[in-house]
């Protein structure tokens, strides 16, 4: 019998760690799919720099405000998570450098609430496509016409996304998520809440998902599903 999972993947788009992340959590349910267990992956919001002005601050500055890190210290940090994500998600191209920038992202959570909305598949294709977006190609999140470019790539009606940022909608839904992840003690990213009540933190390698996603399977039986909105 399959037993489906039901799994909050609560990140941010600007976050390295949340690509490890999720590259390593697909491959794990890739190979557990063979042993009956499946999951409903819901994209749920986390801003990391919620105060960040439109025009965002350079990598090597942000860090070294944030937390203390030299120079050189960011670009073997860059380094290091640049081939993390390569070995989580095959394929991913991950181009950190000095002058890369960190975003506010508030409006790509509105636009992948928006997603989720449309469908779960449409909300994972929005996720991967603003990853793209910011770590591969180096564009700015808060501008309208990048995000809605992205939600074109991940086969959006452009016209939709356009009309969710210019009209603001969904603002309140986001926040209200955002304080009941903070309110279930959510303070770091990526979180994986499995049926509500499990938590694996952190960008883990498929290895680690997989025996805990079986244990939990295991536990799992017969557990009403948890909602995936506040």
């Amino acid at each position: 019998m399959t037993k489906t999972l039901h799994i909050d993947f609560v990140s941010d788009v600007v976050c390295p760690w949340c690509v490890v992340g999720l590259g390593g959590l697909e491959a794990a349910l890739a190979t557990l799919k063979a042993e009956g267990i499946e999951a409903e992956v819901h994209f749920q919001p986390f801003e990391l720099n919620p105060g960040l002005p439109a025009e965002g601050e350079n990598i090597v500055d942000h860090i070294g405000r944030k937390y203390g890190s030299t120079p050189e210290q960011s670009a073997a940090n860059r380094a290091m998570i640049t081939e993390r994500a390569a070995e989580a998600w095959p394929g991913f191209e991950m181009r950190m450098g000095a002058d890369s920038r960190i975003w506010n992202t508030f409006d790509a959570h509105r636009l992948l609430h928006w997603a989720g909305t449309v469908g779960a598949g449409e909300q994972r294709a929005l996720k991967a496509a603003l990853f793209h977006t910011h770590f591969t190609e180096g564009k700015a999140l808060p501008d309208a016409v990048v995000l809605a470019d992205a939600a074109a790539a991940a086969g959006l009606d452009r016209d939709k996304a356009v009309e969710v940022l210019a009209d603001d909608l969904y603002a309140a839904e986001v926040r209200a998520a955002e304080d009941l992840w903070r309110s279930r003690g959510i303070n770091a990213v990526p979180a994986v809440v499995v049926e509500g009540k499990w938590l694996i933190s952190g960008g883990q390698s498929a290895a680690v998902f997989e025996e805990a996603l079986r244990k939990m399977a295991a536990e799992a039986v017969d557990l009403p599903k948890p909602g995936s909105r506040p």
